[in-house]
């Protein structure tokens, strides 16, 4: 393979993450990584943050308002392109992460003119997060010209290895065919990323483990991997269904949703937006921010204290669920924001599941911050492990892969 640039683009709902690789085949066909820059921005559609770093050392950071990802995505080639990193070469590829992939997309897919309709198509069953990819695809497309190839990698696809007995929702048949309703599960990148560094870390095949992955963040996720194959998850059909979130309320009786439609006399588009934006930890107790709602608990706010409680209880639970699906499990690991960057979430997620083997060693765990570290105890039956999420290498191996000759 030859040396090439390939440039990731990651949307989120308001965000926009970007890296540009520049990657290296050998003659053993083994892929080098190289990061030449990457960058992010947050709060798109309001004022918010643009930083952008080099590896040869540039840096910058501003205040700015970018109205949708579109322009997000022409900022981030003009700052690529200012800090002199394309003067030799072009960008060669374009990976971008897809959240929702629905039945059609199981794989990463070479991005053409049918394939973004069917993504434009998709994007209703996730119009929050699809449609700023699909945007993001569309400028960049027009931008760099037809001729650079694209690829998606969706994160539902991971996920579609799951058994019919976990993907299917107990709703009329005919319902469910008619409108594509299904578990689906997210973070799927995320997911795969945790379990196959697991897997290298304690040096075994991913097929011969059984692992329990939690993506922790603003958005939470849990997954049962057995065999290297994701058996369950517990967000669903939306990001809505699991854990409790950030702003996101997790697992509730459906009847609420007609019940405050009625009660509140507004429309159920209402509603959803209170239980997506304004739920999870915020609702409980007016803050979302991990760290600020521990500062909180500190102070003796009793709202915060409360929603801790319900969240690391909301994550044990899975886990406890999750043991019993997988006839036990080899390891657990911790991602995302909170999973990667709060002993104390931690601790607290682990504690009552000493019966499974589970005993954390306090001083790995509180210098666990931001990175990859064991923190049980030698003695302890059952591993749990701290592994930061790297989403835009395996967008970058799987775009690869996806370009590669037959």
């Amino acid at each position: 393979m030859k040396r090439m640039k390939i440039l990731i683009i990651n949307c989120g709902s308001s965000s926009l993450k970007f890296r540009l690789f520049y990657v290296n085949g050998n003659e053993k066909d083994q892929t080098d990584f190289e990061i030449l820059a990457d960058g992010i921005f947050d709060k798109i559609g309001m004022r918010g943050n643009i930083k952008f770093r080099t590896s040869n050392g540039q840096a910058n950071s501003e205040t700015v308002e970018v109205k949708d990802h579109g322009e997000a995505v022409i900022k981030a080639l003009k700052l690529i392109e200012s800090s002199g990193l394309l003067k030799r070469e072009k960008i060669d590829a374009v990976g971008h992460r897809v959240v929702h992939g629905g039945n059609t997309f199981v794989e990463p897919t070479l991005i053409n003119d049918s394939v973004i309709e069917e993504l434009d198509d998709i994007s209703r069953l996730a119009p929050l997060h699809n449609l700023p990819a699909v945007d993001a695809i569309k400028t960049i497309r027009k931008s760099l010209g037809s001729d650079v190839p694209m690829v998606a990698v969706f994160d539902t696809a991971f996920h579609s290895s799951m058994p019919e007995k976990a993907f299917t929702y107990a709703i009329p048949r005919d319902l469910a065919d008619k409108h594509s309703i299904r578990r689906y599960g997210f973070h799927g990148i995320a997911h795969r990323y945790m379990a196959e560094r697991c897997a290298a870390i304690l040096g075994k095949a991913l097929n011969e483990l059984k692992l329990i992955t939690l993506q922790l963040g603003n958005g939470c996720s849990a997954t049962a991997i057995a065999e290297g194959r994701s058996v369950d998850t517990s967000m669903g059909f939306t990001p809505l269904e699991g854990l409790i979130m950030g702003t996101r309320c997790g697992n509730i009786d459906p009847s609420l949703i007609g019940f405050l439609t009625r009660r509140e006399n507004v429309n159920v588009e209402r509603v959803e937006h209170w239980l997506n934006t304004q739920s999870g930890l915020l609702g409980v107790s007016g803050i979302r921010d991990m760290q600020k709602l521990l500062e909180a608990e500190r102070g003796g706010d009793l709202r915060a204290a409360l929603a801790l409680d319900m969240f690391c209880y909301s994550v044990r639970k899975y886990i406890g669920a999750y043991i019993a699906a997988l006839n036990g499990a080899d390891a657990i690991v911790f991602g995302g924001g909170i999973g990667e960057n709060s002993p104390d979430v931690r601790a607290r997620i682990c504690c009552g599941l000493e019966w499974f083997g589970i005993v954390i060693e306090h001083g790995r765990n509180n210098t666990a911050v931001g990175t990859e570290a064991l923190i049980t105890e030698d003695t302890a039956t059952a591993q749990v492990y701290v592994i930061p999420v790297d989403e835009e290498v395996v967008i970058a191996q799987d775009s690869i892969r996806c370009l590669k000759p037959n």
